[in-house]
């Protein structure tokens, strides 16, 4: 799975970038600010950077050319700025694409996506890459919690006998935490076993809870199925 690093200043903008990109299947990281984005490059390896470019701290177009010093990750910037020269400049300065905004989140994911088959970027692996979030024995059971019914087979769940639409990543999420239903599962264990990106952002996990918590028809102020313990993780049980 792509891992992609939003630098960006604006909590809601983030925000909405990260849920998009959640939902289309990539681990998110972000930073607030320029050298917070260069820190997160520095530390822990992305496949793409969605950079903006009016940062509190440093200019974008800086921002780039330093990223530039140290990584050949592709970049992807996001710019208000749609004067001819100055994105020649930032095309020259290093930056594989760029978006002006406003832009829809279909455009997003639709440049991402060609920016990463245009480098040949390999995504970066977590350490069982490659293995179902679901153990193969356990693929052909189905594990019901209260009125949900999770097929890891299928790969359908059921709420009170209505087949849930979820994406990919949601499934996964889901089945995992059916697997081990009545057990508290770190956030870390489920970047580690369902993402396999042991060092992407816990928000991530936050987004796909959040999404399955609406579909499941409940809320984190009221849940039913999925229960967090806080400071621990979060675990699925029937409801009372």
């Amino acid at each position: 799975m792509p891992s992609v690093l939003v630098v960006e200043d604006d909590p809601s903008i983030r925000q909405s970038l990260i849920e998009v990109l959640a939902e289309h299947g990539y681990a998110v990281r972000s930073a607030a600010d320029g050298f917070g984005g260069l820190r997160e490059v520095t530390q822990t390896p992305v496949d793409a950077v969605v950079l903006d470019l009016g940062l509190p701290d440093l200019d974008g177009g800086d921002a780039l050319r330093m990223i530039r010093g140290i990584s050949s990750v592709p970049v992807l910037v996001a710019t208000a700025r749609d004067d001819e020269a100055e994105i020649i400049k930032l095309l020259n300065a290093g930056a594989d694409d760029y978006l002006v905004k406003p832009f829809s989140g279909g455009q997003l994911v639709a440049r991402l996506s060609a920016v990463l088959r245009r480098s040949g970027h390999v995504p970066s692996a977590g350490p069982a890459a490659g293995a179902p979030a679901v153990p193969a024995a356990e693929a052909g059971r189905v594990t019901t919690v209260g009125e949900l019914a999770v097929d890891p087979g299928a790969r359908t769940a059921h709420l009170a006998g209505r087949e849930l639409r979820l994406t990919r990543r949601e499934f996964d999420l889901l089945a995992f935490l059916a697997l081990h239903a009545g057990q508290v599962v770190s956030k870390r264990r489920l970047l580690t076993e369902v993402w396999r990106e042991p060092y992407v952002d816990d928000q991530t996990v936050d987004v796909h809870l959040s999404s399955l918590r609406r579909k499941l028809g409940e809320r984190a102020a009221a849940p039913r199925y999925l229960l967090t313990v806080r400071g621990v993780g979060i675990k699925l049980v029937a409801p009372r």
